[in-house]
């Protein structure tokens, strides 16, 4: 980490649930945050953490699935240095246990665009404000893990995380040195607006193991999927 800079993280997707928390946990680290929120949205817990962060916190708009947005974010960003990038986006389909042969198209557009290709746009365009031994991630599940698929159920929703994975692969190894530490993240089964109220685990229960594995991380080249616990999750 750079000596001469505050350490600083950018969360796409930060205004709330998953995001929200890691920004939280980044600002009692002491860390500034850069969070981003939807254009739309109404007021957030990111814009109350920033009441309380002294200055710590800078909230940014920007709708993933908009490539226009994501160059006026990269251009309103010229300039600053990220130890981390973190891209938090995600999104499921109404039914998460429609078959895959039964989704419309509309809907399997939809989820592929916010959870796998959205994720991979913003990274190919912030990657070099990120420092030579900085950390890029992102939000992944462990339902992407083709491995340990033996229920089926939420397909497309699994599909676009097996394919974020994937493309983070493919970003990995055009890197012309393994400098940076490369992260796929799966938080656990988190009740959220995403996880349902049926999940086993709180934010507050997988957050906190989630930044400290990033931290731990943080300095490690090479790109690896793990879970929240440290633990390697199967591709």
């Amino acid at each position: 980490m750079s000596s001469n800079h505050s350490p600083t993280i950018l969360i796409v997707a930060a205004g709330r649930g998953l995001g929200h928390a890691i920004a939280e946990q980044f600002v009692d680290k002491g860390w500034n945050v850069i969070g981003t929120v939807r254009p739309d949205s109404p007021r957030t817990k990111l814009h109350d953490l920033a009441e309380t962060a002294a200055d710590r916190v800078r909230i940014e708009t920007l709708n993933i699935n908009d490539q226009d947005q994501i160059a006026a974010l990269r251009k309103r960003l010229d300039g600053t240095i990220l130890d981390i990038l973190f891209v938090n986006a995600g999104t499921t389909t109404r039914d998460e246990n429609i078959p895959i042969g039964e989704v419309t198209t509309e809907e399997f557009n939809t989820v592929m665009l916010t959870n796998a290709l959205s994720p991979m746009r913003v990274i190919e365009s912030l990657q070099d404000l990120v420092t030579a031994t900085g950390l890029i991630g992102t939000m992944s599940s462990g339902q992407g893990s083709i491995a340990n698929n033996e229920t089926g159920l939420r397909e497309v929703y699994r599909g676009s995380k097996a394919a974020l994975n994937q493309f983070m692969r493919s970003f990995a190894v055009r890197q012309p040195e393994q400098q940076r530490t490369l992260l796929v993240m799966a938080p656990g089964w988190v009740r959220t607006d995403l996880g349902g109220p049926d999940a086993p685990y709180s934010i507050d229960d997988t957050i906190p193991g989630l930044v400290n594995v990033m931290l731990a991380q943080l300095g490690t080249p090479g790109v690896r999927f793990l879970d929240w616990q440290g633990k390697t999750v199967p591709w």
